[in-house]
């Protein structure tokens, strides 16, 4: 590992201050994610701006019933706590299925958003990457890409976006406060993280001094009936080979509303906007289901070794909508 310098801010502000004024610094949360790709060589940092002493980690109700989650809440605080457990079941389940307990009592909700892809190439500085580094090429697109993209990719990156969590916030409409150089301002879920396209680098919309403060849950009832379902090659901890979270509102048989997002499939957590609009005023049955998840998964592009994905996500959102609209 190469040295670094290491400040501790005092404030929001002075975390963004301190990033501006130093080169290539970076914000320092839990380091579950940052720490590994400092030992890789993948990130090069000079300088480490430690924000775990100035990120709320409380999470609180809103006087408009929102959840207010801190940057700085860890990872295994957020799933215990009460009212996420009882009111966005899925985030809490999406959070349990995403680490071992040791990570998640050291990682924070707003470097949980951040961290990097798992792609091998990536992580492996004597390859090339385009995310990595710019122009070099995407050997994944030939090489090993079978737990990689099956949705949204490009001719320059086919990388998956690894965190469980966000795909749950994404399923609910999260709304992520930052601090920048601007000021404070919002950035909705989905919508902070990009699609790779022909800049595969960049994987949020956040600039390099931009410091996540608060994440935002909106008021959602029937949140209370959703569910976070994961795939992975092994029982044990690993990253989602195809997940789901989903939420259903069902009356007299009709689905009145519903938010779905997939992970494990795409460069950003993928809210499944086609078969959400399929499904509300539909018969909350399994054909019609399955017809909504075909709509969405018709913008598929698999690569010769994972197309498996494709029938593996249709087959896991079908039965976590039956799931759901059975227990309404």
């Amino acid at each position: 590992m190469r040295p670094f310098a290491y400040l501790r801010a005092t404030d929001a502000r002075s975390a963004v201050t301190a990033s501006r004024e130093r080169p290539n610094a970076m914000y320092l949360g839990g380091g579950t994610n940052l720490v590994d790709l400092m030992r890789l060589g993948v990130a090069l940092p000079e300088t480490l701006v430690d924000v775990t002493r100035i990120s709320s980690g409380t999470v609180e109700e809103g006087p408009d019933g929102a959840l207010l989650i801190g940057a700085g809440v860890r990872n295994g605080d957020l799933a215990a706590d009460p009212l996420v457990r009882r009111r966005h079941p899925m985030l809490a389940q999406a959070v349990l299925a995403g680490a071992s307990g040791q990570i998640r009592n050291m990682a924070t909700v707003g470097g949980n958003l951040l961290q990097r892809t798992r792609c091998s190439y990536f992580q492996d500085v004597s390859k090339p990457c385009n995310k990595r580094l710019p122009g070099t090429g995407c050997p994944a697109r030939e090489g090993d890409h079978r737990n990689l993209a099956v949705l949204g990719h490009s001719g320059d990156c086919v990388a998956t976006h690894p965190s469980d969590m966000a795909v749950a916030l994404a399923a609910l409409g999260a709304i992520v406060h930052v601090e920048g150089r601007g000021g404070p301002r919002t950035v909705p879920m989905p919508g902070l993280h990009r699609l790779p396209g022909t800049e595969p680098e960049r994987d949020t919309v956040l600039e390099p001094d931009d410091l996540i403060t608060l994440v935002e849950v909106p008021a959602l009832p029937f949140a209370t009936r959703s569910r976070y379902r994961k795939v992975r090659d092994r029982a044990s901890f690993a990253f989602a080979v195809v997940s789901v979270a989903a939420a259903l509102d069902v009356a007299d048989g009709v689905v009145r509303d519903c938010r779905i997002a997939l992970g494990g499939v795409a460069h950003a957590p993928w809210r499944a906007e086609s078969a959400e609009a399929a499904l509300r005023g539909s018969a909350a049955t399994e054909a019609s289901f399955a017809e909504a998840v075909d709509a969405e998964l018709a913008q598929a592009r698999p690569l010769p070794e994972n197309g498996f994905k494709v029938p593996l996500a249709r087959n896991v959102l079908i039965r976590t909508l039956v799931d759901l609209a059975e227990a309404s």
